[in-house]
């Protein structure tokens, strides 16, 4: 019993000389210096913008025929490789098509896309491009300007959207119309008097080859004799008449029937020296004399081709608007393109 007792101490100190050693190693294991890695931040999306310009319309303002087909282009900065972008089609603000296209570099850092459309009905048209957020780009849009399209056979008791375009186009030439979307007469006379300023039939009606015309600018009235400051020109060959401002600004664009093969419209430079209002004995309606008896006058009848017994006739509705713009001493300018006609003052001149 005594040799147990005494055995406790021994082995109490035998088992912390054990341990001892062991804590002496662990403390003298160095703490590692190996740096925590960590993983690097994702670079931002690029910003965008996207600006859309359309091609193969024209017009003032711009516009295309129905079942026209056009481009849409669009230039996007900065370019990123693999975007796309989303064109929506809006026809009187209702969406009406979407098409995905993709963005190719075009050089400077810019991206581009062409995309072609065509309307299958009149209206005002719209585009919108948009690029979604990405990993690579943030998310950008941008507006075309509006493009109205517009059917072209039109004629008398058309109207509507495509009649307002036609007038807006004639209108922005100088040709004396209203623009008030019905295809009334004085809409009928400023497509014949366009007509004749472009080699056309003369005849009321448009059609795709006056719209494809207005659509490229023809139908302007080449003035000759812009020195004699506020004038008006009368061009016998093409059977129309231009009232000009100072400076060579045409004003105002009618149709003309000026004097007939055996009563032909003296050629020359001439004044008004005589205004009478109102509708003489003879039908002439707000006579403008020139020399004579030669006067720029409304008349009931005004052929598309030279008719008159001198007289620069045009339409009645026509006559007190450009009464009221030629003065006294208004020079007129009467020729021909090409030259030629007669110089002769006849006494017997007339409507």
């Amino acid at each position: 019993m005594r040799t147990v007792r005494r055995s406790t101490p021994l082995l109490a100190v035998l088992g912390a000389l054990v341990l001892a050693p062991a804590a002496a190693n662990a403390a003298e294991v160095p703490a590692s210096t190996t740096p925590a890695t960590t993983t690097p931040a994702a670079p931002a999306p690029a910003a965008g913008s996207v600006k859309l310009t359309l091609q193969r319309v024209g017009g003032r303002p711009l516009f295309a025929t129905v079942g026209q087909r056009f481009v849409v282009r669009g230039v996007v900065i900065p370019y990123v490789a693999g975007q796309t972008v989303a064109v929506s089609f809006y026809l009187g603000g209702r969406k009406v098509a979407v098409k995905t296209v993709a963005v190719v570099p075009v050089g400077n850092g810019a991206g581009q896309f062409h995309l072609g459309y065509s309307s299958s009905q009149a209206g005002s048209l719209q585009m919108r491009a948009d690029h979604y957020a990405t990993a690579q780009q943030a998310a950008f849009s941008g507006r075309s300007v509006k493009l109205e399209v517009a059917h072209t056979n039109l004629g008398p008791g058309s109207a509507g959207s495509s009649v307002r375009l036609l007038q807006s186009e004639l209108a922005s030439l100088r040709y004396a119309v209203p623009v008030n979307g019905v295809y009334d007469e004085a809409t009928e006379q400023a497509v014949i008097a366009f007509r004749k300023m472009t080699g056309q039939e003369r005849i009321g009606y448009s059609g795709a080859r006056v719209f494809k015309l207005l659509q490229g600018g023809a139908g302007a009235f080449p003035v000759r004799y812009r020195r004699d400051g506020r004038h008006v020109e009368a061009n016998l060959t093409k059977q129309v008449l231009a009232e000009i401002e100072p400076g060579g600004r045409v004003y105002r664009i009618y149709t003309t029937s000026s004097g007939k093969p055996s009563t032909p419209t003296v050629i020359g430079r001439f004044t008004v020296y005589l205004k009478t209002p109102g509708t003489n004995s003879e039908g002439m309606v707000d006579s403008n004399y020139f020399i004579r008896g030669y006067a720029i006058h409304g008349y009931a009848e005004v052929p598309t081709y030279a008719a008159s017994h001198g007289c620069l006739r045009v339409p009645i509705p026509d006559a007190p608007a450009i009464y009221g713009w030629v003065r006294e001493g208004t020079p007129v300018d009467v020729y021909n393109e090409y030259g030629g006609g007669s110089a002769r003052v006849r006494s017997n001149a007339g409507p």
